[in-house]
């Protein structure tokens, strides 16, 4: 496949065959019209490039070089300074996707609900975490009915309750999973105004405490998500409390002799801050030190490119050479320029995300010959609406834009950008598509 180069990953690479040879619903928002009867291995053997209007806009694209910059320099971060990165796969729900996160060395990849779960089994990802707590029946079953199917299969779960841990409970009775592979519990710490978590010490050291009683279940260590908080401090705060719970835990002998204890953390926003708190951990045991963070892969213009301006000025961790870009852009046609200082482009919420801020156009193309390549969008030019299917672009008086050119936009928040899109164009640095990704949302 043209986005992986072979390495020596610590899972095992997937098994995409089934997925590359389907072939592609001819319906498929991106694809010219009149495509019918392609695989999906075969797209980037197609000649299309979106320069040249072979594709229809609005269009998701990857860079592919960016892609494997991103991805290579995260796992240079993390081995460099004792973390294993474990991605948040609700990021991309794409298989083609995890397998670069594999190939660089992922230790496991992170999901949030049991479709995800299954989507990561039905390719072959052979250490999951699931970093919610299951829920109702068919989520609990889900889990150790997981275990039970598949020998190679290593499951981490959430916990943040009581009353969760005997969910869990419960559903190791019914499913009873195999003794030398429970389901092995993470009990989440949070904080006041957040998400799930456990919010006093008292509270989450009953679960840990809960969790090593129950059979079926092994408490396998401690993690939050830090990503809501509103500065590097407040991060600090929470990652030390989950420190401070484990090393309670540990002193109880709560967890396996000799058994590594899991301290996690999102590590999106603010993974320096993970890596220096955790890496001052120690105990009389191995520990891992995991990131969940997912949105780097990608990376975006707006909210993480910011928060990646701060690590690199704040962090005393070691960083590899260059840095984390944007490669996912979504690009539309000028429709219309109807009034002074208006321009309406043809991409909408149904295309792009806004939750974290109106997209950025970041660079404009005039097809026809008289460019050779995007150039950057002058001053002046900002998004000042979405609707469904059209872009609202504040545009300065002098602006060259005109009915038929292409603007490309950078996003904020991958997550809801990939999954607008069932399939999105990878490209090279000339916008040939090279590759394409399909996604399970």
């Amino acid at each position: 496949m043209a986005l992986i180069e072979q390495a020596h990953p610590l899972l095992p690479l997937l098994n995409l065959r089934e997925l590359e040879d389907s072939v592609v619903d001819p319906s498929t928002k991106g694809l010219p019209f009149g495509t019918a009867g392609l695989r999906l291995r075969d797209i980037g053997a197609q000649g299309w490039n979106m320069l040249a209007g072979d594709l229809p806009l609005p269009l998701a694209i990857l860079k592919r070089d960016v892609l494997k910059a991103n991805s290579r320099w995260m796992s240079l971060f993390a081995a460099e300074n004792g973390l294993v990165v474990a991605p948040h796969g609700k990021t991309t729900m794409a298989p083609q996707l995890f397998q670069r996160q594999i190939a660089d060395g992922a230790w496991a990849i992170t999901v949030a609900t049991v479709q995800q779960l299954e989507v990561c089994r039905r390719f072959g990802v052979q250490r999951i975490i699931l970093a919610n707590q299951p829920i109702g029946a068919q989520s609990v079953d889900a889990c150790f009915r997981a275990l039970q199917q598949d020998s190679a299969c290593e499951l981490y779960c959430l916990a943040d309750t009581e009353q969760g841990t005997a969910l869990l409970a419960e559903g190791a009775r019914r499913n009873p999973p195999p003794a030398e592979n429970p389901v092995r519990v993470l009990v989440e710490i949070g904080f006041t105004g957040g998400r799930t978590g456990a919010r006093t010490r008292k509270d989450a050291l009953a679960v840990a405490r809960s969790v090593a009683d129950t059979p079926g279940l092994v408490l396998a260590g401690f993690e939050c998500f830090e990503g809501l908080l509103p500065d590097a401090a407040s991060a600090d705060g929470l990652i030390d409390e989950v420190a401070a719970i484990a090393a309670v835990a540990n002193d109880e002998g709560l967890l396996s002799p000799g058994a590594p204890m899991v301290l996690s953390a999102g590590g999106s926003a603010f993974f320096d801050r993970v890596g220096e708190r955790l890496g001052a951990v120690s105990f009389d045991r191995p520990l891992l030190r995991v990131l969940r963070s997912g949105c780097y892969l990608t990376h975006d213009a707006m909210g993480y490119a910011a928060a990646f301006h701060r690590i690199v000025a704040d962090t005393t961790l070691r960083l590899p050479p260059g840095g984390l870009e944007p490669a996912l852009e979504v690009w539309a046609y000028v429709q219309s320029r109807p009034e002074s200082g208006r321009t309406i482009l043809t991409m909408g919420k149904r295309d792009v995300s806004y939750d974290s801020g109106l997209p950025v156009p970041v660079r404009w193309y005039r097809p026809g010959g008289m460019m050779d390549r995007p150039e950057p969008m002058p001053r002046g030019h900002v998004v000042v609406a979405l609707n469904d299917q059209h872009c609202h672009l504040g545009t300065p008086g002098e602006s060259l834009l005109q009915v038929g050119d292409m603007v490309g936009f950078g996003i904020g928040h991958p997550c809801t950008t990939f999954d607008k899109w069932s399939l999105l164009m990878v490209v090279d640095e000339d916008y040939r598509v090279v590759d394409a990704v399909k996604t399970f949302f």
